[in-house]
């Protein structure tokens, strides 16, 4: 009799624990984005609307998952739906979301939307917001280089480090001006749209924190190759062979040979792509054929696919490719630099 009831109270311990289990995968579940597909949507939250009244209309919308759980989050979590008009992304999780909506400066209170693709330099991002709000691209670059002014984003963001003063790059916040869709407010100054773009990073660094840590290199190092693989890759699935074709050399201490690098180098002395695959001597911090390892920085601003792969290379046995030569997206890979010289003779390209 005594071991028929310890049997019975273990079973409703596990029983017990069972269901805890699956009541908190649940919850996870829950919170997990609601699409797969990145898209850009428009979501306004009234002056004076209550939260819990945002997040059924976030469900309605289907840009969460489920508004029960979200609200049992949010009641943990403290957050608060601020007054404004937002760009949301329903490929975001709940959590993002609601800490998205938490933030007044996300808001473009009706304002402008700017579209920034991407693998643009700083000096392009700063000629598309020139264009759409006004503000000179002089003064942006000039302020994306400001020492006191970078030392002052360093201790507000847990992702910017020191690793961004280094007085041999260009543009300092360069790979840090993530591409998106924003909304930004009519008459807002340099510091204020720098500081919604940011705020737009904190959100991809907080999904990928866990997987930063854990992959060994430095916040700094994954946006800089995220960058080169950014500059190389057309295509989604490239992006992750082409990281792994990269990590293969960087393992094997070869350097990484990207021409993109030399593009970044020459900056405004080429004319076209060509004239990065003819100038692989320039002497510069930059040169990935020269130097071994990445480039001494980020040599574009990557989207959240090229962050991705980044930090999650394709395992792969490729050490060569040679990408969009027909200005397809097509990418020609090689295991053996003799692979890789007779397929740069089949396209009729010299070997560099």
């Amino acid at each position: 009799m005594k071991n028929r009831k310890v049997l019975i109270t273990l079973i409703a311990v596990v029983s017990m624990l069972l269901v805890i289990a699956c009541g908190f995968l649940y919850f996870q579940l829950s919170l997990q984005p609601a699409s797969s597909q990145s898209q850009s949507v428009e979501f306004t939250v009234e002056q004076g609307e209550s939260t819990n009244s945002v997040i059924a209309r976030l469900d309605d919308e289907d840009i969460i998952r489920n508004a029960t759980m979200a609200k049992i989050y949010n009641k943990f979590a403290g957050l608060e739906a601020k007054a404004g008009n937002f760009i949301l992304d329903p490929s975001w999780s709940t959590q993002e979301i609601l800490r998205f909506l938490n933030n007044a400066s996300n808001s473009g209170g009706g304002g402008i939307r700017v579209t920034l693709r991407e693998g643009l330099w700083a000096k392009d991002v700063a000629a598309e917001l020139e264009g759409a709000l006004g503000i000179p691209a002089a003064e942006l670059i000039a302020l994306w280089n400001d020492e006191s002014y970078l030392r002052e984003l360093i201790s507000q963001y847990e992702f910017l480090s020191e690793d961004i003063l280094n007085p041999a790059y260009r543009v300092k916040l360069e790979g840090y001006l993530f591409p998106e869709t924003y909304s930004f407010a009519k008459g807002c100054d340099a510091r204020e749209a720098t500081k919604i773009m940011l705020d737009h990073f904190q959100t991809i660094y907080d999904k990928y924190k866990g997987d930063i840590n854990s992959s060994g290199m430095t916040v700094h190092e994954v946006v800089t190759f995220a960058s080169v693989i950014q500059y190389e890759a057309a295509k989604r699935e490239d992006m992750f062979m082409i990281a792994g074709v990269f990590k293969n050399r960087l393992n094997a201490q070869q350097t990484l040979g990207s021409s993109v690098t030399i593009c970044y180098a020459l900056y405004e002395e080429h004319e076209n792509a060509w004239d990065c695959e003819t100038n692989s001597g320039i002497d510069s911090p930059y040169n990935t054929y020269l130097n071994l390892g990445l480039p001494v920085g980020p040599v574009s601003n990557p989207g959240e696919d090229a962050f991705n792969a980044a930090i999650h290379p394709e395992e792969t046995d490729y050490y060569y490719f040679l990408a969009d030569i027909k200005g397809d997206g097509t990418v020609y890979y090689s295991h053996t630099l003799q692979e890789h010289e007779e397929k740069l003779h089949e396209l009729g390209l010299d070997s560099q």
